[in-house]
């Protein structure tokens, strides 16, 4: 038997069990993520409240949670955040996201192996499959790091945004947000409630 007909498809992660888990495949290989925690899910609800103000306004595109994601037949992921334009709607928009959208967020979630995976193997996968920007959330080091793709193809170099900085993107003209804002048990911001994105 070939390594490739050792590999997993995203027809086999269909008929994983419902038992709270997710399953995602990359290359071919099972990736089993457990609940997240309850910093995990306070940064993803405080980033999509954000980012669904500023679209209320900016009617530009989508933002959705716990979308899956499919590549191809052996990649097939569920990004804790996706944001995707009107225009990339058109063509990758489904039941699923058939193709790479625009913006994607991960929580960091606890463990070297779940680590592993959203700093190395999906932003590698991210990287070839097209993805503009990637975030990674840190919910305990009260960070993200931020990649961008390259004219020339792939991400370039990470930024890392800590607690004062303003996390902005091209993607989101006019977004702007202070990042320490985006973690729960925060106090050090004193800006007015966000408005049209600003925070």
């Amino acid at each position: 038997m070939s390594p490739r007909e050792l590999m997993l498809t995203v027809s086999d992660i269909e008929s994983m069990p419902e038992d709270g888990n997710r399953y995602e495949v990359i290359s071919g290989e099972l990736h089993v993520s457990t609940s997240p925690s309850r910093l995990h899910q306070s940064f993803l609800m405080e980033l999509s409240f954000r980012l669904r103000l500023y679209l209320e306004t900016n009617k530009i595109g989508e933002v959705l949670a716990g979308i899956g994601v499919i590549f191809d037949e052996f990649n097939g992921v569920i990004p804790d955040l996706v944001f995707y334009t009107n225009e990339r709607k058109r063509t990758i928009a489904s039941v699923q996201l058939s193709g790479a959208p625009e913006l994607v967020v991960e929580v960091v979630s606890q463990g070297s192996r779940n680590e592993q995976r959203d700093r190395n193997v999906k932003r590698v996968l991210y990287s070839e499959n097209g993805v503009s920007e990637y975030w990674i959330a840190d919910p305990e080091a009260k960070m993200i790091e931020v990649y961008r793709s390259l004219r020339t193809g792939g991400f370039g170099g990470k930024t890392v945004l800590r607690e004062k900085d303003l996390l902005t993107t091209p993607l989101l003209p006019g977004f702007e947000c202070e990042v320490g804002l985006l973690f729960p048990e925060y106090t050090g911001c004193v800006t007015d409630a966000p408005q049209s994105g600003r925070c």
